[in-house]
This record gives structure tokens, sequence and C-alpha cells, in this order.
């Protein structure tokens, strides 16, 4: 089963099973992780904000244009900053890390 790694708001690594066909954000809630993804991956919020670790970033599908107009919401954006609910784990994704930002902002409607 491919790993995942989420590194979480404190600092601490969980390593979870990351099926294949599932997006971050439904692996994260799979296994208790603290993100919200208020609009339930729908792209429709910014509160599944994700960082993904540079080493990481380039190996991803590149953004649409909406989940990059999703992304200019969120809080704390970086240069890897990406949407949880539109990373779906596939094999050469197998040990991927991210990191939890330090708050969501919540402006769905």
């Amino acid at each position: 089963m491919p790993k995942l790694v989420f590194v979480e708001k404190n600092g601490a690594e969980r390593e979870v099973d990351a099926p294949l066909g599932l997006s971050v954000l439904e692996i994260a809630h799979q296994n208790d992780v603290d993100i919200e993804g208020a609009c339930e991956g729908s792209l429709a919020c910014s509160t599944c904000h994700v960082i993904v670790d540079p080493a990481w970033y380039g190996k991803l599908a590149k953004a649409t244009e909406d989940e990059e107009d999703m992304l200019d919401l969120a809080f704390g954006l970086t240069s890897t900053s990406r949407l949880g609910c539109q990373i779906v784990m596939t094999p050469a994704l197998d040990g991927l890390r991210v990191r939890l930002p330090a708050s969501t902002r919540n402006a769905q409607g």
C-alpha cells in the first residue's frame, strides 16, 4: 500500500496508508488528520490547503485554474501550496509529504 506523510501543525509526522485513487483530503479524513475540507472536496473553499514538500511538488499534476483561484484565498500560501482535495494518490506519489498550514481561512459563503 502506498504511504502518505502528514506533517502536522505541531511538527509531528504521521505516516498513513494512502489508497490509490483517493485524494489527500479523503486520506486525511480516514486517518483523523486535522484538515477541514468544508466544501467536501467540491473545489469551493481553501480549507484543505496543504503545503507540499518541495521534493514532491514537481511530481503532482498541474493545478487547474479553479484550484489556483481557490488557493488565492488560502491562509499562509506558499510556492508549493495545493488543495488536498485535488491531489489524487498514484503509484508515483508513494511517500508524498505534505505539511498542514498553521491555520485555515474558511471563506465559504
